[in-house]
Formats: C-alpha cells, structure tokens, sequence
C-alpha cells in the first residue's frame, strides 16, 4: 500500500536532518520516532559500492510503505562523477520523496543537471514537475565559492571539505569559520536555508553545544546530524526566550494591524521603530516557540 504524502514546503522549519542509511530497514522505519524535523536518507556515502542497487530497492519500498508523518524525508544522490545518480533520481522521484540533496556539488551547473534529471524523471513517473525539492551539499572549496544555487537550501560537508582544504578537526571549528561565513552569506543572497555540518563525536556533549551554539550565533538554519541524542540538543538551543518571543509578537501584531493601511514603518510598544524587514525574523520566532512547544499565544 502506497503511503502517500503532502507536497514538500520550501520554507519550513529544517532545525535538525538526521542521516539514515538508506540500505538499512531496521534503522529507517522508524526514524520519525526521534523528532527530527527532516531525516536524510544515505545512498551515497553510507553504502558501499557493491550494495547501491540493494539500497535503492530498500529506500523505495521504505518511501512506498512507510507513514513518516510530519517528518520531512531527504535523500542523499550519489554524486554526479559517479554511475549510479540517474538511478538514484528516479527511485527517489517514484517514491515519493520529498527533496534530494546533491553530493558534492561543484557549480550552478551540477544543480542545473540534477534539475533535468529530476524533472524527467517527475514527467517518467506522473508526479507534479517541481514537486520533488532540492538542496545541496558543499564539500570543497570551489562548491562553497560557487555557492549561489536556485535551491530550497545548502548544506557544508566537513568531512570532505576539510580533506580538501588539508586541516583536522579544531575545537572552536576555526577551519571551518571561512567556509561557513562565504556559505550562509551566497545562501541568504539566493533567498535559501543553509545547514551545517555534522558533529561526529557523538560522546562530545559539550563540544557539539558549543558548535550549535556558534551555529545558531552565525545565523544557520538548521544542523545535519549523525545520532538522536543530538536532536534534542540542537532543538533546546534554537528555541527563543521568552523576551524574544514577547518582541516579535508585538512586530508581527503591529505589523498585521498597519499592513491594511500601507504603513511599513511603524512603532512597537516600548517605543522601538520597526519596519518590515523585521517582519520575516519575528515571524520564524514564533515558529520556532510554537515547534519548541513554548508558544502559549494565539498568532
């Protein structure tokens, strides 16, 4: 039985996208279970070589039977220097899935090719041309100077980046500091979400809030990760205080109040000038209280 699913938002909350491998049933049948906002189904570098026709085959009949409720579901392609993408594409498409994010991607024109592909394969299976979302991973220098892509997000790959860029891991992630700043500035001037890279040491509690916290202080949208335990964390430290929560109810109230009458500039309680760019912020404040389970108002 097929379990069919509402078409994919393009802006909504991805605070956490939690990695699966794709090949394995036992893992990813559940994987709502954990709270994750996205979860990212591996079939590039989670399955080996000789196993990526057993993965397809898993993954499609995951998509096919599987009620993943809320939970957005992301595929992770193999990348475009290798045999197996096209494949990949059209389960992902006949599945159903909701987005596919592209392995180590290069340039406008890797995304550009992903692009027809996807829609081919949409035309192939009978299923609305553009559903099927994209995004892209970065992981080297070149794919982050190129960054500027007509996507829902981008997401940084350390783990190759680093090798390319011939540093180690640092606490403090001052190896990663350039990529992470040239990233989230193309990804804001493109009008997308931007995600870091996953924290791998999964027992380093204390290390992976300080990068979450350097994250959420940079502005990311959301974290890739590798375990459940790390959901929580993230979820805890993007959720807005209480003082946030009050100004942007008085933005987006006064907003709604003027916007009948035109006014893009207008003054809160407390006397502060607001005008409407700072609508937008106010707005994904109250999402995330409301996702944080914090929000106790009525916008």
């Amino acid at each position: 039985m097929s379990i069919p699913r509402p078409k994919p938002e393009k802006f909504r909350l991805r605070r956490t996208m939690m990695f699966m491998n794709a090949q394995k049933p036992g893992l990813i049948k559940d994987a709502y279970i954990y709270g994750a906002d996205s979860i990212m189904l591996d079939l590039e570098d989670a399955v080996a070589e000789n196993q990526k026709d057993s993965a397809r085959f898993s993954l499609y009949h995951a998509l096919k039977s599987i009620d993943y409720g809320d939970t957005e579901v992301i595929v992770r392609i193999n990348g475009l220097d290798t045999p197996h993408w096209k494949e990949d594409i059209r389960v992902c498409v006949a599945g159903g899935c909701d987005g596919i994010r592209i392995a180590k991607t290069e340039s406008a024109n890797d995304v550009k090719t992903v692009d027809a592909a996807v829609t081919e394969a949409e035309k192939e299976f009978g299923v609305e041309v553009g559903r099927t979302l994209l995004m892209a991973a970065l992981e080297s220098p070149k794919g982050v100077l190129n960054a500027y892509p007509r996507l829902f997000g981008v997401a940084l790959s350390g783990g190759d980046y680093r090798k390319c860029m011939q540093v180690k891991v640092i606490p403090g992630g001052i190896e990663m500091l350039a990529a992470r700043g040239h990233m989230l500035m193309a990804a804001r001037a493109a009008g997308i979400q931007c995600f870091d890279t996953v924290f791998t040491n999964i027992n380093d509690d204390e290390g992976f809030r300080a990068e979450v916290k350097q994250n959420v202080e940079m502005g990311f949208d959301g974290k890739s990760l590798v375990n459940p335990r790390q959901i929580p964390i993230v979820h805890e430290m993007l959720a807005p205080s209480q003082k946030d929560i009050a100004e942007a109810e008085k933005i987006v109230r006064a907003y709604r109040e003027h916007a009948a009458e035109g006014v893009g500039v207008f003054t809160i309680e407390g006397g502060k000038m607001i005008d409407i760019a700072f609508v937008p912020g106010a707005e994904r404040v109250i999402r995330l209280a409301k996702a944080s389970g914090i929000y106790e108002g009525d916008l």
